[in-house]
């Protein structure tokens, strides 16, 4: 290791050690869990340090780290009461209409045409739509290039709009959406 690299690595150590029990109290006076307040300021660490070359910093640390991990809170609670809404209403009670029986016959459906696409065109599709994954992280765990895999989602997407009636279609990108909520 060359020896700016190395002082770098020792000023972030330096820092870590030297603000994150106070930068934990601060997340945690606004989140309230202990687990929480250390996993925001872990990454408000590893963020720092990937873009550390990007970042100026005209105030001290200090400053600049509270002010991004109290926002970095907020969002995490912003995102919480985004979740816990979602599954509120999904775990509204459901009663025998029509419309749930349709919901149902909809998600058989949607099932079907995923079985349709080849295995690996649906594994890419389902990555990427149901778990959010980017391009990018499908490519490195599937190792295959990001080409490929922006590639295999037109082709997946072309076939959904061939084969899909334009509400299935709908229900289909609707219902991704809400289980893309819940799962970040």
């Amino acid at each position: 290791m060359t020896k700016t690299k190395k002082n770098c690595t020792q000023e972030m150590e330096k820092l870590f050690k030297e603000h994150f029990p106070m930068l934990c109290l601060v997340a945690f006076g606004i989140v309230k869990n202990r687990d929480a307040a250390k996993d925001i300021v872990q990454n408000f660490y590893l963020s720092f340090w990937q873009r550390k070359a990007s970042i100026s910093i005209t105030i001290s640390f200090k400053a600049y780290a509270i002010g991004a991990v109290k926002n970095l809170s907020l969002q995490s609670l912003d995102k919480a009461k985004k979740e816990k809404s979602l599954l509120q209403s999904l775990n509204s009670p459901k009663y025998e209409d029509p419309e749930d029986i349709a919901s149902s016959n909809t998600n058989g459906k949607i099932q079907a045409l995923l079985n349709e696409l080849p295995e690996s065109r649906k594994q890419i599709f389902i990555s990427a739509i149901i778990n959010g994954q980017s391009y990018a992280e499908i490519a490195e765990t599937q190792g295959i290039s990001i080409n490929t895999v922006k590639t295999q989602m037109k082709r997946a997407y072309a076939f959904l709009r061939s084969e899909a009636t334009e509400n299935l279609l709908h229900i289909f990108i609707c219902t991704a959406f809400i289980s893309l909520l819940i799962t970040k």
